[in-house]
């Protein structure tokens, strides 16, 4: 008889999570299911209810007959992410916490609780995505502590690097929000939902009975904390800074905001007394102006260069196209669901990189993560730290070369 596999299961409450576990248990490993409290609610009212999350996990583990733990991480997603994101809203950001979430607490505290506390040959969740490894190559992988980062991988490491690929439905496809976990968690990660589309996953769950998650809306809103009015929810946490909604066209003072931390570029601006809309395209936070323009598509709104931070390559080290010519073409996205688009990117010694996209983008956000993909795979992500010049930038400067060739060439040359 065969060796069974343990496997823990991260579980949500929701009916992603639950078919997961289900599909675990009847490939015949031996399962635990384990659910996350990441969120203090004793002192937040939102919509979202982790203690009835909590309690929906436990009747899945119920009905499939396998443990269940619970374990807090609200300590962890205190100073490891949400710190984080109140710091990146100040400096004028507009953060990602969901992948700050996967890669500090799922792919870090919970897989370290999973596999070195229950002692756990690998974890899973429920997430649409899928790896170059087969379930057997997972239980193959031997358990190292992190190494240190090193500018140049040692060269006698002979473990190929484990893969991220897009799940088979790729409109739930998750990898965007993957694309910052380490290489020693992925090795060590199942999929089970990797094949399935969205609809297959619901009926498996009807067809087990699973009637209470299948009820659940999809969660949306932050990590963790569920939807709500996000000024209100920021305004919690950081003072109020007021400043004045400023033309991008004019200069003329249009209105007030309560900081410009409540805003992000390409939303609607809520100005009081003005019956057309007007959208945030710039934001200063050293005299705490936030720019405006009078249409949703304004130019000012359109770039088609980046910089990130230090770029976090799925496979450890970036490819090896780019390294031999500090160039490579690729897809690009910043928001989870929008179109692939073509783009060049250009490796920079401090391992940051250049994306220059194939034509221009709406609101590219400091702070948002750029995501590269080659094909289907999910080459990793780096935060957005730096943008290029706008369309409308670009335009007026178009404008004042032709306005000063003009001025130029009616210009009477001095007499001799």
């Amino acid at each position: 008889m065969g060796v069974v596999r343990q496997v823990v299961c991260a579980m949500s409450g929701g009916v992603d999570s639950s078919v997961a576990a289900l599909l675990l248990r009847r490939r015949g490993y031996s399962v635990t299911g384990v659910f996350m409290k990441n969120w203090d609610i004793l002192d937040e009212t939102g919509v979202c209810s982790s203690e009835r999350d909590c309690e929906d996990a436990y009747k899945v583990c119920q009905s499939l007959d396998i443990p269940f733990h619970h374990v807090s991480y609200v300590k962890e997603y205190w100073h490891d992410v949400f710190t984080n994101l109140l710091k990146e809203y100040e400096k004028g950001r507009t953060p990602n916490p969901d992948i700050l979430c996967n890669k500090h607490i799922k792919f870090n505290h919970f897989y370290n609780y999973a596999i070195n506390t229950l002692g756990a040959d690998a974890m899973a969740t429920g997430h649409y995505a899928r790896t170059s490894q087969e379930d057997d190559d997972v239980f193959q992988q031997r358990h190292v502590a992190t190494p240190p980062q090193h500018v140049f991988r040692d060269r006698f490491e002979i473990r190929n690097p484990v893969r991220l690929f897009q799940g088979a439905d790729r409109f739930k496809d998750q990898t965007f929000f993957l694309s910052q976990i380490s290489q020693e968690a992925l090795r060590h990660t199942l999929f089970p939902l990797s094949g399935l589309t969205k609809d297959y996953v619901k009926k498996i769950a009807a067809e087990a009975g699973f009637q209470h998650v299948l009820k659940k809306k999809e969660s949306m809103g932050i990590c963790f904390i569920g939807e709500r009015n996000f000024e209100d929810f920021i305004l919690e946490y950081l003072e109020p800074k007021p400043g004045n909604f400023v033309s991008i066209e004019d200069g003329k003072i249009m209105g007030e905001h309560k900081g410009w931390f409540t805003l992000t570029l390409g939303q609607r601006a809520r100005i009081g007394g003005l019956r057309d809309a007007w959208f945030v395209v710039d934001k200063d936070i050293t005299t705490g102006e936030v720019f405006v323009g009078p249409t949703t598509n304004h130019p000012a709104l359109f770039r088609d260069t980046i910089r990130t931070d230090r770029f976090h390559w799925i496979a450890d080290t970036p490819p090896t196209e780019l390294i031999q010519t500090k160039m490579m073409e690729c897809h690009f996205r910043f928001i989870h669901q929008m179109p692939f688009v073509p783009c060049t990117v250009t490796l920079n010694m401090d391992g940051s990189v250049w994306i220059m996209l194939s034509q221009p983008i709406r609101a590219l956000t400091p702070g948002q993560f750029a995501v590269l993909y080659k094909g289907d795979e999910c080459l990793g992500s780096g935060k957005i730290v730096r943008l290029g010049p706008t369309e409308y930038t670009l335009q007026q400067g178009r404008e004042h070369m032709k306005a000063a060739s003009v001025v130029k060439e009616r210009t009477p040359e001095p007499a001799s």
